[in-house]
């Protein structure tokens, strides 16, 4: 391991990215150098000075990996660089304070699902610390713990799931997957819990049992009407028809299908100021999607209150929706015109590029290229949230019938050429590790 990585860690220069290059260039560099990030880094960012929030910094680590079979191993190596350089600029607690003052605990299971119930933070941060070689197992049932706390939109069982994710992409390291868990943790275990949505969906749907585990059945002329209702019900009525729905015997694929295309119309309505926000809701339901398809059921309260989730952001009037546009000068190429336009923020320009690449069944293509749009931003600019909606829809798309995975991409097409910001770091990543390629 390499002081001079380490030192850029502790204290990023100039000189972060060739000491990332120089780390990330042997066989298993990418994931030493992240583990080295997790390791030194996670205990030392300010987590409680961001309550109720969380930064994206490592959240976005787990996206970065999760992209990985969908980008070139140079994009990847970029992205990775600059996104551990937004995780080296979180804030800090004060020398031996936060985090990395707590001591473990016995890692005694039963006290740390106390600690959850009773938000207890520090003991949770302690008895998960405590267990000594975590599994995604470990995460998973923090995860389930949280189902009914949608804090800050849900970011407690994003978390859990997502580190876990990552813990598992690392090599399941025996001293990072620890800090991993105990971060988990001590974030499902912190004020504020909001059970707002799910009490009222729980009542709804008192004595019914969980939703069947079956793929979607119907076509676009009924998972439209439900979408419909997800966009522009108060939500009062909002959860009497959602739940409606459930107590009818929707099944999990129905039901992901309605919620994956309310998404995408919301995606589409959404500001520019808010596109990333908005692409949280592709986040949270590629959670819920995950979680659902695995052993042990999901209450069906927690389908309701992704409803509840996407119907919170703004919905447009359908006469002022974006429309895809032909550019004047088209691009053979839809694949290489998809990208430029992302890159040219040319948000109607991308939306029928996409439609082109669809048309032709080239979803897995049109997938591809938008992670590389993704990865092209410097995540510190838009708080990593394009690579995390890219990754929720790489993790969707096959759960999804073909109508609903067609608006999902061009929806993050059009946000995604909204959202192009700086790629200086990325460009000062780039020259580092052609560099060390050359040398």
């Amino acid at each position: 391991m390499s002081d001079a990585w380490l030192t850029e860690l502790a204290s990023p220069t100039a000189g972060f990215f060739p000491a990332f290059a120089r780390r990330a260039s042997g066989p298993e560099g990418p994931r030493d150098a992240a583990r080295d990030a997790v390791r030194n880094l996670l205990p030392r960012v300010d987590w409680a000075a961001y309550l109720p929030h969380v930064p994206h910094g490592l959240l976005g680590l787990s996206a970065v990996f999760r992209l990985r079979p969908l980008l070139g191993g140079r994009s990847f190596l970029r992205i990775l660089a600059t996104q551990i350089h937004a995780f080296a600029h979180e804030g800090r607690s004060p020398e031996g304070q936060g985090l990395a003052a707590a001591g473990a605990g016995s890692g005694h299971r039963g006290n740390l699902a106390m600690a959850l119930d009773t938000l207890r933070p520090g003991i949770a941060w302690g008895e998960a610390l405590g267990i000594p070689a975590p599994d995604l197992g470990d995460f998973l049932a923090i995860e389930a713990r949280l189902e009914a706390d949608m804090a800050n939109v849900g970011h407690k069982g994003i978390m859990a799931r997502h580190l876990g994710e990552l813990h598992v992409a690392l090599g399941r390291p025996k001293t990072g997957g620890p800090l991993l868990l105990a971060l988990a943790a001590w974030l499902g275990a912190s004020e504020p819990r909001d059970t707002f949505w799910n009490q009222r969906a729980g009542r709804r749907l008192e004595g019914v049992p969980p939703v069947p585990r079956t793929p979607a059945v119907l076509g676009l002329e009924d998972w439209t009407p439900a979408a419909r209702e997800i966009c522009d019900c108060g939500l009062v009525e909002l959860l009497d028809r959602f739940c409606g729905r459930i107590k009818a015997g929707t099944g999990r694929g129905d039901l992901l299908a309605a919620l994956v295309l309310a998404a995408a119309e919301k995606q589409l309505d959404a500001r520019r100021d808010l596109e990333g926000k908005t692409s949280w809701n592709f986040v949270h339901l590629a959670r819920l999607a995950r979680h659902g398809a695995e052993a042990g059921e999901l209450p069906p309260a927690a389908w309701a209150q992704a409803a509840a989730l996407v119907n919170l952001f703004p919905t447009d009037e359908p006469e002022d929706r974006p429309r895809s546009k032909a550019p004047r000068r088209p691009i053979d190429d839809p694949a290489a015109g998809l990208l430029d336009a992302i890159l040219d923020a040319e948000p109607l320009e991308a939306m029928h590029y996409a439609e082109r690449l669809l048309d032709a069944g080239a979803g897995a293509e049109a997938l591809a290229v938008l992670a590389e749009a993704a990865a092209t931003n410097d995540p510190a600019f838009n708080h990593s949230h394009p690579l995390l909606a890219v990754a929720a829809a790489a993790d969707l798309a096959p759960q999804v019938p073909e109508p609903v995975v067609r608006a999902m991409l061009v929806a993050l097409a059009k946000a995604l050429a909204n959202s192009q910001g700086s790629t200086d770091l990325g460009a000062q990543a780039e020259r580092a590790l052609t560099a060390v390629a050359i040398n």
